[in-house]
């Protein structure tokens, strides 16, 4: 394990010996912590939007010792398959039991900053600009809650260009207060969280000039029953204003339905996810939220516990989501695996988004009790087949991929600008396993957002492509998946197409941009009233 004050090179393109499979190329496995490890892509510089992976460390516990203090780490690109650790010297390097991010230009200064979600104090890290950050929780407003705080996520819930932040708080528990549960009767065991009493999650509004106000009751967001692990921000009833879906563990999921004048009314039983189909209220832990289908509306996908399965619910366009898992093989794969990390993506650019689920059990000695189940367990990697359809492809992309690992976080960001996504995923006590993704013939167009009367991140924005009778969507969000934040650009597969016919941007502020015949193979950057202002090839550094 390294320390704060050393800086290191992470190689991506070496690890002994370089393990080729198509179309995920498995890049690094970095072992330098301890609990979990988050990562992000976000812009930290200014002139270019750079691409870099952050790591959330947890602090040591009691009986576990490490060569020194666990820190977040913060990993620039090197534009060659590389990344160097630049800790030390850009500021948010303090000990902490870390354990979520979210990326988001609170201040609309041009540069992405981080808020880093902790068991005790969170933290706000401001960019100053120059490629280091300075620890503003307090001069923000943010300092006193001392919450057990897991999953985060930007987002401008008024509408007024600031950006906001919704906090998921897991369980009221401290070291003093730990409790004695066991499996077996002889070893100590994570106790269920029907032990501990929930805690409401958080909403901080974006006063502006830095500062940030507790709105959380004043908005109706306040539920103390609550023990989330996730957040996901969509629009689910297709209003143009954002609404928050929080995963929580043993307890009903929550879905809050914006009411456009600052406050929320939580409408998940109605909606039809708070519980299983069977009653029960699952073990939720990632989520996120998209259009898997094409149908105009965000549909959601929540991973639970071991004997579960993952949830996908899709989105009826009437106000209600149907669970389609337990009819689907995205159920059936996923019956017997504990998923924490989810996202929609399309790994291979054809214009249906895809599932991944980074599983792992909590229990290391889980077999001895469960014969079907595992401590260390593959991931789910589910192809879209179109009309609703998935199928499994996680052993036909890499044997290093489909290894079993005991994963948690998960999150993805093209790292080598070739116009296809690659994986980031944490595992506990272990490695960070980086995927670069390979063989991917299909075409595609990446889209990047800078507001103007909206934030500067575009969060929020919905950006829509036309390709010939093709039509996609995606919202820029930031939260989703477990503890994780991904790269805030937005990246269209449009299958055997060399041109989007129109780029259409929805801007949080009402403003619509429209740009007409626009090639692939480039990222363009979009501003609001302007148009596009930058584009970059693939394969340029």
């Amino acid at each position: 394990m390294r320390s704060s004050a050393e800086e290191s090179t992470m190689d991506t393109r070496r690890h002994g010996e370089t393990l080729k499979f198509l179309p995920f190329v498995f890049l690094r496995a970095h072992a330098f912590l301890w609990l979990v490890l988050i990562f992000l892509w976000a812009a930290i510089a200014p002139a270019q939007t750079i691409t870099f992976v952050d790591v959330i460390n947890g602090q040591d516990s009691v009986g576990h010792t490490t060569s020194g203090p666990t820190t977040p780490k913060l990993y620039p690109t090197n534009h060659e398959g590389t990344f160097t650790d630049v800790t030390r010297r850009s500021g948010p390097g303090m000990s902490l039991f870390g354990l979520g991010v979210a990326i988001g230009d609170y201040d609309n200064d041009g540069f992405d900053d981080i808020f880093i979600t902790a068991l005790g104090q969170s933290h706000l890290f401001h960019n100053n600009g120059n490629g280091t950050f300075k620890d503003v929780t307090t001069t923000a407003g943010m300092l006193g809650p001392n919450e057990f705080s897991t999953s985060a996520a930007w987002v401008d819930y008024d509408r007024d260009g600031k950006l906001d932040l919704v906090v998921s708080n897991y369980v009221q528990w401290s070291e003093q207060g730990d409790l004695y549960c066991t499996l077996d009767g002889a070893h100590k065991s994570y106790c269920t969280p029907e032990s501990y009493k929930g805690t409401s999650a958080r909403l901080w509004h974006n006063l502006g000039n830095g500062k940030f106000e507790d709105a959380t009751q004043r908005a109706g967001f306040y539920d103390p029953t609550s023990k989330s692990l996730g957040v996901a921000i969509l629009d689910y009833n297709g209003d143009g204003w954002p609404d928050i879906l929080i995963a929580n563990d043993t307890q009903p999921n929550k879905l809050y339905l914006n009411k456009k004048n600052g406050t929320f009314e939580e409408r998940a039983v109605s909606a039809g996810i708070a519980f299983s189909e069977d009653g029960i209220a699952r073990a939720g832990m990632g989520v996120d939220a998209a259009d898997y289908d094409r149908s105009g509306h965000a549909s959601l996908i929540i991973t639970n516990f071991s004997n579960q399965m993952l949830s996908l619910y899709h989105n009826e366009g009437n106000g209600l989501f149907v669970d389609e898992a337990p009819r689907s093989e995205v159920g059936r794969a996923t019956l017997v695996t504990l998923g924490f990390g989810c996202f929609f993506f399309d790994y291979d650019n054809d214009g249906w988004p895809d599932i991944l689920v980074a599983d792992g059990h909590i229990e290391n000695e889980i077999e001895r009790v469960q014969k079907r189940v595992s401590y260390a367990e593959p991931p789910h990697l589910f192809r879209n087949l179109g009309n609703g359809k998935f199928q499994e492809t996680t052993t036909k992309v890499g044997a290093a991929f489909a290894a079993p690992k005991v994963a948690r976080g998960a999150a993805y960001g093209d790292i080598n600008n070739d116009g296809a996504l690659d994986i980031l995923m944490t595992t506990n006590a272990g490695p960070a396993h980086l995927y670069r993704s390979e063989g991917v013939t299909n075409h595609s167009l990446r889209v990047k957002l800078v507001g103007t009367k909206s934030n500067r991140d575009g969060i929020g924005a919905v950006v829509r492509i036309t390709a010939g009778s093709d039509k996609h969507w995606q919202m820029m969000k930031s939260g989703s998946s477990y503890l994780s934040q991904s790269e805030l650009v937005l990246t269209f597969g449009l299958g055997s197409k060399m041109k989007a016919d129109t780029v259409e941007v929805q801007w949080p502020s009402g403003q619509v941009d429209k740009i007409s015949n626009i090639a692939t193979a480039q990222t363009v950057t979009i501003e609001e009233e302007r148009g596009i202002i930058a584009s970059r090839l693939y394969g340029k550094k």
